[in-house]
């Protein structure tokens, strides 16, 4: 193209840069991407030929392309890389001008770009994108969050190619500072939380009910069209469908049972530590993922503690009726935890997030787009300042009419020995959660008894200390 006046830059141009770059193309944005990768650049080239699209492997060209005051996404790996690109833009830039990291960064790593770059002038954005390679193509869910005033320059933009539900678009400012990062990394435990108990799910069909694949795609797809009705239970259905094309198996079954990680699961269970906010089932979902890298160990352990599989010889589909409903009652618990970490980190954090707008752009193009966030918007557009989702009378009466399968899930798989940790845990973060006393007490004297470390009293104000012995 022969202008230089292109109205966004894009940095990296790997899966995730060249099709949010693509998606604001067709949206008619004209864009200018940059990548020292010279075979990236080339290819995009090939891919974005006849657009108002122009690509570079030099920062001088890819800077002076761009419209003042300028505005660049980065989509390069979190980290080392992203303080590396912004240290080469920087003495190119002007004051005024925007840089948005829209990678998985840490949210402290947020904090401290953006007060660098405030003293030189420079705004600075953390957004999370969700919705992988397909919703940076066709429709992400985008969690901005930094200076307000920089947002409503590209708030049109990222309105633009955001995914839509009905008319509303999956993006809204989160708030100040690191506020969208904060939430893309919450965002990710809950995906971590659901992802595991979908998991523990179809173990105990695939091991306790000895369903086979065509049954499991069978269940996942009926349920995908009830109150379940998720991105992950739409994607979990068609897993059991697909064949491997090398040997004619299915690919389920040739995949090893070793799930990795990236670090965001971690670092929202980290945070909530430092914030004391309880996110158990998240918290069980991390260290899942952890246990399922010991596989040497769990193959020797196997042997020594052998597994004697009882075969379970109730009713079937009235037990299909119970794991749905179980499976659905702890998926809200765990949006309730990580929903009640965003209100704590809101409110140490200085974010100012409305939970209601989290709730609305989460409902399409993420990850963990559901129904259900339909209700939980609405029961934060009723009462913004519940604490926590499981004090909401719809969703309360919908917990408390599955209550009892959860507990019946539970209860069958410790008897079938089967790990369901992801499930233990939801129910009991909800029977705590609903005890107005809880054995704390036996804890604190047992504190004061060996460290002084004192106690208060049900009777009196005050802080205390006894000589127990």
């Amino acid at each position: 193209m022969e202008t230089q006046e292109c109205d966004i830059g894009v940095v990296g141009l790997g899966v995730m840069g060249r099709n949010l770059l693509l998606n604001m193309l067709d949206h008619g944005y004209s864009t200018a991407g940059l990548d020292t990768d010279t075979a990236k650049a080339r290819s995009f080239i090939d891919d974005a030929r006849n657009t108002r699209a122009s690509v570079t492997t030099k920062p001088q060209t890819f800077v002076a392309m761009l419209r003042e005051p300028r505005a660049i996404i980065l989509l390069v790996p979190a980290g080392p890389p992203v303080d590396a690109v912004i240290r080469e833009l920087l003495p190119l830039l002007s004051p005024g001008d925007l840089l948005i990291d829209a990678g998985n960064s840490h949210f402290t790593d947020t904090d401290r770009r953006s007060a660098a770059l405030a003293d030189k002038g420079i705004h600075f954005f953390g957004m999370g994108v969700s919705g992988g390679e397909s919703g940076a193509r066709h429709g992400p869910s985008m969690m901005p969050g930094g200076p307000k005033d920089a947002y409503q320059r590209v708030r049109p933009m990222l309105e633009a190619i955001a995914a839509k539900v009905g008319a509303e678009p999956c993006v809204a400012y989160l708030g100040s500072g690191s506020a969208g990062h904060y939430v893309k990394m919450v965002h990710n435990g809950i995906e971590y939380g659901l992802m595991q108990l979908i998991a523990e799910t179809y173990d105990l069909m695939r091991r306790g009910l000895g369903f086979d694949n065509k049954m499991l795609h069978e269940v996942f797809d009926s349920w995908n069209k009830s109150e379940l009705h998720s991105f992950l239970i739409e994607i979990t259905a068609a897993i059991f469908l697909k064949q491997d094309d090398r040997t004619g198996k299915p690919l389920i079954d040739l995949v090893r049972d070793v799930a990795r990680q990236k670090g965001t699961g971690k670092w929202t269970s980290q945070n909530a530590m430092d914030l004391q906010t309880s996110i158990p089932t998240i918290d069980a979902a991390v260290a899942a993922r952890d246990l399922s890298g010991y596989n040497d160990e769990r193959e020797a352990a196997s042997r020594v503690y052998i597994r004697q599989p009882s075969p379970f010889q109730g009713d079937a589909p009235a037990l299909l009726t119970q794991l749905r409903r179980s499976l659905y009652a702890a998926m809200i618990i765990t949006y309730a935890q990580g929903l009640a970490l965003l209100r704590r980190a809101s409110e140490i954090y200085n974010y100012d997030i409305d939970l209601e707008a989290v709730a609305r752009i989460w409902r399409g193009g993420c990850i963990i787009r559901a129904a259900v966030l339909d209700d939980i918007r609405a029961a934060f557009h009723s009462r913004p300042e519940f604490p926590n989702l499981l004090l909401d009378p719809r969703l309360a009466e919908t917990i408390a009419t599955r209550q009892a399968d959860l507990r019946a899930v539970v209860k069958l798989a410790v008897e079938l020995a089967i790990p369901s940790p992801a499930l233990m845990a939801s129910l009991a973060y909800f029977d705590g959660y609903r005890s107005d006393r809880l054995p704390a007490n036996l804890i604190q004297a047992q504190r004061d008894f060996f460290g002084a470390h004192t106690y208060e009293r049900t009777d009196e104000d005050g802080v205390f200390h006894t000589k127990w012995s």
